[in-house]
């Protein structure tokens, strides 16, 4: 999701006009058949969202200039030749729909000039009641992505199983499984190579990178080139793990090699994310009956979803990670019942202490009156209250009594403890529950596959 800013020379007007032309160019959208407006004329939306926008500085006297953001512009991309120009407007509008809430008036411009269907969506920043701006925030690109992945389950359609950065590709371009890598994931790939012969020195790990057919640029920064590449590419320019540091503390033994996403040994269980996404793509077959409604088609895309950003797209490591959150909670809880058992002792040792010291005198009188019946009628309730405390301390084990302040001191800790320990108890709680109910959605999932396609699978 990209902002729209005042363009440099030029007006709100032009520029708003310039992003809505873009969108809407008559060779791209079938001469403007496949665009839908939400709240907004295609044909005057440029008019009508600047004259929201003065609406907005009348109603709250905000003038932001050209800093104002006044629309935003999402892209989205379908795999060749699975949908259709219609069917994708639809998606685009559900999902404009979805990531606005139905507060900002939108365009959705499908372009069909490419081998893939792509969508431009150009909403509003201000609201339809002009009273307020669509506030951007942290990840909003990730969220829509996600919200999009979620939507294009929905409709049986593919998504990206690990989506890259662009990194200056063109936004048209789709990058599922079936494209071709680029010269910088090769070289990630290569370099990883070279580090898991964990090589004794940098010489080692040159000597090795040369072996894979890479020349090497020495300067300021390492660069390396591929046989059939035109230009070096530095290592800075690879990402997190991928610097000269981070490889020479892998290399001297600083810290161990650790990748973008967990390595999963493919022949023992069944992708996840492709068996399941393949399954809402079939639309039938044993079992999908119960999936047809609408309701468990978002369960289906949500637990997709889930599996993916969570890395447990083999079925093994779902197990094992289901297996294992239970298993905390089940720690955690019983850390719980152990500190609140001994809350319990620490209050009750409390008060047995108070009445013990209290009643030691009278005991004491008791006892040199050689336990005489007259003293203890006299004294019965102070007397019965001694001999209890003393029977809880046996009970308790106790030798030598503590002192009150120590066990305040005791129950204090205790119960910072148990505070701690609730907080890590609601997220393994909460964390088990997705857990076991991604796992109960996938065996749903994976029991309508025959047992003969997925013994074959496996």
């Amino acid at each position: 999701m990209r902002t729209l800013h005042v363009n440099k020379g030029k007006t709100i007007a032009q520029t708003i006009t310039d992003r809505t032309d873009y969108a809407e160019n008559p060779e791209k959208t079938s001469k403007g058949e496949l665009i839908i407006g939400y709240q907004c004329d295609p044909l005057t939306v440029d008019a009508e969202f600047l004259l929201s926008k003065r609406q907005y500085k009348h109603i709250t006297g905000r003038d932001q200039g050209r800093r104002d953001v006044l629309a935003y512009h999402i892209r989205q991309s379908f795999k060749p030749g699975e949908i259709d120009p219609e069917h994708a407007g639809r998606v685009g509008q559900e999902l404009a729909m979805r990531f606005t809430k139905g507060r900002h008036a939108f365009i959705v411009a499908t372009h069909i000039d490419r081998a893939h269907i792509h969508n431009h969506i150009v909403f509003n920043s201000t609201s339809l009641d002009c009273t307020r701006k669509f506030e951007d925030f942290k990840g909003s690109a990730w969220a829509v992505r996600r919200l999009s992945d979620q939507i294009c389950l929905e409709h049986g359609l593919s998504v990206i199983e690990n989506p890259q950065p662009r990194r200056g590709r063109h936004y048209g371009t789709w990058l599922g499984d079936d494209r071709k890598p680029s010269y910088r994931e090769l070289l990630r790939q290569a370099i990883d190579s070279a580090l898991e012969q964990k090589p004794a020195d940098l010489d080692a790990f040159l000597a090795a990178m040369k072996a894979a057919g890479y020349k090497i640029k020495h300067g300021k920064h390492l660069a390396f080139k591929a046989a059939d590449q035109k230009n070096f590419t530095r290592l800075r320019s690879l990402g997190d793990g991928y610097s000269e540091q981070d490889i020479w503390d892998c290399i001297s033994g600083k810290r161990p090699r650790t990748t973008s996403s967990p390595q999963v040994d493919s022949s023992i269980r069944p992708n996840l994310l492709i068996d399941i996404q393949a399954r809402i793509q079939a639309g039938k077959g044993p079992g999908y009956e119960r999936w047809g409604k609408l309701h468990n088609l978002k369960e289906m895309a949500r637990t997709l979803i889930f599996l993916e950003e969570n890395h447990l797209t083999d079925y093994a490591a779902l197990e094992h990670e289901a297996v294992a959150a239970a298993a905390s909670f089940r720690d955690l809880s019983a850390q719980i019942k152990a500190a609140e058992a001994r809350m319990t002792e620490v209050n009750d040792l409390q008060k047995h202490i108070g009445n013990y010291n209290r009643t030691r005198d009278i005991y004491r009188q008791y006892k040199a009156a050689k336990f005489s019946r007259a003293f203890r009628s006299e004294h019965e309730g102070a007397i019965l209250l001694h001999l209890t405390a003393k029977k809880a301390f046996d009970a308790l084990g106790v030798e030598k009594l503590p002192t009150i302040k120590s066990l305040q001191t005791e129950y204090g800790k205790l119960m910072a403890e148990k505070k701690r320990l609730y907080r890590d108890y609601r997220q393994a709680r909460d964390r088990m529950r997705s857990l076991q109910t991604a796992k109960a959605n996938t065996d749903s999932i994976l029991r309508a596959i025959p047992a003969s396609e997925l013994e074959q699978q496996r």
